[in-house]
């Protein structure tokens, strides 16, 4: 069994060196490359230009050619009336159509265009912070439970090598059986540490590797993750506010959409071609006609109003919903700033612990060899020693955790 353990950790380490080494940068363009929904966004805003373009297009001047026929035949006297039918018909028309409208109706139709336009593209920068959150979330565990691998093996092989010391000496009678058999189960439960860390590890990286959209069942390194922490933009700036801006401007535009519907509407028409009911000298039946509509709204009973309180009403919730999250943004930025600080704090005091933790494993490990140490003192050792490396690691980790977190909110 302790062959086999031997084997199976060594194969891993053995993995982990050949492996490429990959970094935070690297998953993060991968995620971003293989992200559907980014690639939804952005053809998103495509379709928007095209659509701005086609609207340009329908208040150009139209051109179509229609035709059409009818026969109606009266046999025996049975049959549609012919006044209504003339019996048969035949036409060939070319249609020229002019929409008329003012620049400022048309420019707020493509403003309304625009701004569904800018909304979108602020959606897929929010999106893409969520990406980036929620991989460097990953890849950050996913390097702690790497380094918490590297540790575990360091303490087995050090165990495992004052293994074989006490092993002498207890042969020697320098020591108990059973200060040898503490010592061992010591040892043997570091080993069963890191076949638990080697586990966790494997889960996370391909936690990592879903997330990021790769397809990729092997194991490899990971670079530190170099994550520095980044002033928050003053709110108004802030993408996450920006959505409420243009909330406001859309409600603006669609009041002036409501205006437009309201004003005078005309509209110019010709055609030419052939259009005849065979009923007199058909080959005279060439011509051309023009023409125009006009419409202008009177009364509907009351609904320009209706829509300006429903507008109203969508204003009111924006409002709403901007002051709320103005309070949760500032008291979300105001408690990770805190945390962060605590977490530096901590980190110095750990390191001041970690350093006579292992003076104190450094003078055990000499005392093990001359027979001077008692074996529950070292075990002691041992245990205070790995108590603090694992919250030495654990702060870190938080730390670069809390960080990514404040770094969501600085664009």
């Amino acid at each position: 069994m302790k062959w086999f353990f031997s084997i199976l950790i060594c194969t891993f380490i053995f993995s982990a060196a050949q492996a490429q080494t990959y970094s935070l940068t690297y998953y993060l363009q991968l995620a971003k490359s293989n992200s559907p929904l980014l690639k939804d966004l952005q053809n998103q805003v495509a379709s928007n230009q095209i659509d701005s373009l086609r609207l340009r297009a329908g208040y150009k001047l139209q051109v179509n050619a229609n035709s059409g026929g009818l026969y109606a035949p009266v046999v025996n006297g049975y049959g549609y009336s012919e006044a209504i039918t003339n019996e048969h018909t035949l036409n060939a028309l070319l249609g020229i159509n002019q929409s008329i409208a003012s620049k400022k109706n048309i420019s707020t139709q493509l403003d309304a265009i625009s701004l569904q336009s800018a909304s979108t593209q602020n959606a897929a920068k929010i999106s893409e912070q969520d990406l980036n959150k929620a991989i460097t979330t990953q890849y950050i565990t996913t390097y702690g439970d790497l380094q918490q691998v590297k540790f575990s093996q360091q303490v087995v092989d050090l165990l495992t090598r004052e293994e074989n010391i006490l092993k002498k000496l207890t042969r020697s009678n320098v020591y108990r059986q059973g200060d040898y058999l503490t010592f061992l189960v010591t040892l043997q439960q570091q080993q069963l540490q890191l076949t638990q860390a080697v586990s966790t590890y494997k889960n996370d990286y391909s936690t990592l590797n879903y997330l990021a959209g790769v397809a990729d069942t092997s194991q490899h390194d990971l670079d530190e993750p170099i994550i520095e922490k980044k002033l928050p933009p003053v709110a108004e700036n802030s993408i996450f506010f920006k959505q409420y801006k243009l909330d406001s401007l859309k409600i603006i535009n669609s009041k002036l959409l409501v205006d437009y519907t309201y004003q005078p509407k005309a509209n110019l028409f010709a055609d030419g071609g052939y259009n005849s009911d065979f009923m007199g000298q058909a080959y005279k039946n060439f011509g051309a006609s023009v023409g125009f509509t006009f419409s202008l709204p009177i009364y509907d009973g009351g609904q320009r109003k209706m829509q300006y309180k429903k507008l109203s009403l969508q204003e009111e919730t924006r409002e709403n919903y901007k002051a709320f999250f103005d309070v949760q943004y500032r008291q979300q930025i105001a408690q990770l700033n805190q945390q962060i600080a605590e977490s530096e704090t901590l980190t110095a005091q750990i390191k001041e612990q970690s350093k006579y933790s292992q003076s104190l494993m450094d003078v055990d490990m000499q005392l093990l060899q001359t027979g001077d140490l008692k074996i529950a003192d070292m075990v002691l050792a041992i245990n205070n020693y790995l108590a603090v490396k694992y919250l030495s690691t654990q702060t870190y980790i938080n730390r670069l955790q809390l960080i990514n977190q404040l770094n969501y909110w600085t664009k």
